[in-house]
């Protein structure tokens, strides 16, 4: 089990954030990123999420295709243990949101300059 995130981490996850993630998944984003693999569990602890916040937030990342889930067969009775992985590294992820992000930029930066010549302020 990896440790829960320090200081580096949790900037990423605040730039993550100001990138368009959702809070939620930008912290288990960052965390499968350190642990490779990990259950639910871990990922609430080490996370700091609840429970209800890492079931949401892995039903948007497989939506997205960003992670995989596998169960753990457990010993005994009661209901198997699920495992999560990212698809792809936080290096990708980072560089599509950040493409992202730069074309809203671009998009933004054309039509204020459009709006400046319709209003006359060039």
């Amino acid at each position: 089990m990896v440790e829960e995130l320090n200081e580096k981490d949790e900037r990423i996850v605040q730039l993550l954030i100001e990138a368009g993630l959702n809070k939620n998944i930008a912290r288990v984003i960052v965390y499968l990123s350190k642990a490779g693999e990990a259950i639910s569990r871990e990922i609430e602890r080490a996370a700091n999420l609840r429970q209800p916040e890492v079931s949401l937030a892995m039903k948007e990342l497989k939506e997205k295709g960003w992670v995989k889930e596998r169960e753990l067969k457990k010993k005994g009775k009661g209901r198997p243990l699920k495992s999560y992985k990212l698809t792809m590294d936080l290096k990708e992820i980072a560089k599509m949101l950040i493409e992202k992000k730069r074309e809203e930029i671009r998009k933004m930066e054309k039509d204020l300059e459009e709006l400046e010549k319709l209003v006359g302020l060039k």
